[in-house]
């Protein structure tokens, strides 16, 4: 936890900068009757029925004191997809950092052996060489702020049915521009120093003979 926080204290360095990532997967639901249109003093409506039409997987990458994000939506959540991710975000998003330092949460595929699975050796390696990576606690993956984002994106975006992924990914891409053109920073205020007070409970207790 104390890694993560004070990864959070850095200040910010384009050959260094701290990006953190997260997904979730999207339920896609459809209709079972044509919603009814919206009229003068009337809202849209739709009937409270649905249809499940399976997941999507959304992995959302955002590097705080830039107030950059991005969000992009895959059918699927495997081991290769985070891989092509941080490819992405390495060599499209981050061509000339040094080192982009990744802090994400302990889920089994956020492993640098998913790299090794989706690539030759020699191109894994290529890829982390240039990640410092900080994992989140178990039981602490709110200390990744891009677990926060995903919470303004599901609030903002995904208040209506989505039911085919083609349209959840221009919503997603459309609402991540919009984001970024406001330069919606993050202030993270919680400390190491706060985290000893206030979450005393989780570190060991030592007794003076």
């Amino acid at each position: 936890m104390e890694a993560v926080l004070e990864v959070y204290r850095r200040p910010d360095d384009p050959q260094r900068p701290v990006v953190c990532l997260d997904e979730q997967p999207t339920q896609r639901i459809g209709e079972t009757r044509t919603p009814i249109p919206a009229e003068p003093q009337q809202e849209q409506r739709y009937d409270y029925e649905y249809e499940r039409l399976g997941t999507a997987n959304t992995f959302m990458v955002v590097e705080p004191l830039a107030g950059w994000r991005q969000a992009n939506v895959r059918a699927t959540k495997t081991a290769l997809d985070l891989a092509q991710e941080i490819k992405g975000l390495l060599d499209v998003n981050y061509p000339t950092a040094e080192t982009v330092v990744l802090v994400w949460d302990n889920l089994n595929t956020h492993a640098p052996a998913s790299l090794y699975k989706a690539f030759p050796p020699e191109e894994a390696r290529r890829l982390l060489d240039r990640l410092e990576i900080h994992d989140t606690p178990k039981h602490g993956s709110w200390l990744d702020i891009a677990e926060i984002e995903l919470s303004v994106y599901t609030k903002q975006c995904l208040d209506r049915r989505i039911d085919d992924i083609e349209t959840l990914r221009r919503e997603a891409k459309a609402w991540a521009d919009r984001r970024k053109a406001s330069s919606a920073t993050v202030d993270w205020h919680f400390t190491t120093e706060e985290a000893r007070i206030k979450l005393k409970r989780l570190y060991p207790q030592i007794k003076e003979e």
